[in-house]
């Protein structure tokens, strides 16, 4: 379904879909194949969805909470464990205990059921620039326990960032990590003094 006035394709995104309920998964890949994501593997449990991660080196593996064998979450930490690809959480819930969980399993972005392509394609974007952050992070910070609280850090000051400048989510990274590379600071250095508010932020 060709559309000569579509805009330029953005690079193609390697994706592996993780969903035990075979209709929601067929739809699933057909609404990411229809969006131009190339949808390079599909699991039906947590354990498979693992296994493909690796074999297939996907950018992003998109991951129901509930499912057999392991659950959703169980599978994102693995993922996130072997330094592996971004992962979205799909869930029928939105308790503030699970989004804190899927948050300290790796997950970089979750979406509650049911969803339409307004809901999952922005969160996929999101956890692929999260992903980058965490890779940005991984290069400054090699204790992992470390390197959870930086990024908790660096959330709260992108939180402050966003209200206080308008700036999306991406930008308020890109504003810490210039702002640490020309003051030559941490970023942590940088998240910290935004969010005391010694650091006045300027456009």
């Amino acid at each position: 379904m060709a559309d000569s006035a579509a805009p330029a394709p953005r690079p193609t995104r390697r994706v592996v879909v993780a969903e035990d309920e075979a209709l929601i998964r067929l739809d699933l890949v057909e609404m990411l194949r229809e969006e131009g994501y190339d949808v390079v593997g599909e699991a039906g449990d947590g354990e498979q969805a693992v296994a493909l991660a690796k074999e297939l080196d996907p950018d992003l593996v998109v991951l129901d909470v509930k499912m057999p064998v392991m659950d959703g979450l169980s599978a994102a930490e693995a993922i996130g464990a072997g330094g592996g690809p971004a992962c979205v959480m799909l869930t029928a819930f939105s308790q503030a205990e699970l989004v804190e969980r899927a948050r300290d399993a790796g997950a970089m972005a979750y979406v509650v059921k049911p969803f339409t392509k307004a809901d999952l394609l922005p969160a996929m974007e999101i956890a692929l620039s999260r992903h980058a952050e965490m890779r940005a992070l991984e290069s400054e910070v090699a204790d992992l326990t470390e390197r959870f609280e930086t990024r908790k850090r660096i959330d709260r000051a992108k939180g402050e960032l966003m209200k206080r400048l308008g700036l999306s989510e991406p930008e308020a990274f890109r504003w810490i990590q210039k702002t640490s590379m020309d003051r030559r600071l941490s970023m942590r250095e940088v998240a910290d003094a935004v969010v005391s508010g010694m650091s006045t932020p300027k456009h």
